[in-house]
């Protein structure tokens, strides 16, 4: 498995938050964690992106332990918080230079990214001058380059990316792997047609550069639409209640969202959070 957390708790004020999560991620899968407000997912995505730490459980990464240790995947909040004084070139490299790689080195290699993620043209604007749709995409941009392989890989002539050799040492001194992403409601601020073309954007370049996500959302159409598997967390403090692996395997076409399946699948989630059924 290539990234995982296994029995993770966290207390606040000697009460625990959530309690005994495990939850998996295969390598260019994609996994949602869906639940009501206040259940413990943003709590959980800051220990698995080592800016917290737990008080019981592990989080591993290629088989190695890296609880409470930050910068081996990628975290990208609900905001896109791009810089507003600053080009979206100079937005998205900020992570290579602040792990000390030199601004002009750093723009060269983020430079072949722009029109694989749809930014071509757009790295002397500034944030302002972008949509909500367009200023996703750059903070996504910046959050795939500060899973710090993303850089290091080789163009595809058709927009993809080269898997880097499995040999190799990676970040921290690791095995290289694709970028591990954690995106907590990546486009919950956007409008519905955005939203739409947003998600199957990011279905696409997840595809193309083999990217593995751990996306937390509210919304039960989407993780259906978009999931590989779904944990569904309720309670407090916050516990796995359900895991739901959807069918058919990724990708899609667009008639399953208005297929009995889907709707299968949404009403198990829905039964679930409304407590009318556990597994």
């Amino acid at each position: 498995m290539l990234f995982s957390c296994r029995g993770v708790t966290k207390y606040y004020l000697q009460e625990p938050v959530i309690r005994d999560v495990s939850v998996e991620l295969p390598e260019g899968g994609f996994i949602s964690l869906l639940g009501p407000s206040g259940v413990g997912k943003t709590t959980l995505f800051n220990i698995l992106s080592g800016v917290d730490r737990p008080d019981e459980g592990r989080v591993f990464l290629d088989d190695e332990d890296i609880t409470g240790v930050s910068g081996r995947v990628s975290y990208m909040l609900q905001k896109d918080l791009l810089l507003e004084f600053r080009t979206v070139l100079d937005n998205v490299i900020l992570p290579l230079v602040i792990r000390g790689e030199a601004k002009k080195k750093a723009r060269a290699r983020a430079a072949p990214f722009f029109p694989v993620f749809g930014l071509e043209g757009c790295e002397t604007k500034y944030p302002r001058e972008l949509s909500g749709g367009m200023r996703q995409r750059a903070a996504l941009l910046r959050t795939c380059l500060n899973a710090g392989q993303l850089a290091e890989t080789e163009l595809w002539p058709g927009g993809g990316a080269e898997k880097p050799d499995a040999a190799g040492s990676g970040p921290g001194g690791g095995k290289k792997h694709r970028p591990v992403i954690l995106l907590d409601e990546p486009f919950s601020a956007l409008d519905a047609i955005t939203r739409r073309t947003m998600q199957e954007w990011y279905q696409g370049i997840s595809r193309g550069l083999g990217l593995s996500t751990l996306f937390i959302t509210h919304d039960a159409e989407e993780a259906v639409d978009l999931s590989d598997r779904v944990y569904i967390m309720t309670g407090r403090p916050g516990r796995i209640a359900r895991i739901i692996d959807i069918q058919p395997p990724r990708p899609r076409p667009r008639s399953f969202a208005a297929s009995g399946e889907f709707a299968r699948f949404k009403g198990l989630i829905l039964d679930t959070l409304e407590g009318r059924g556990e597994a």
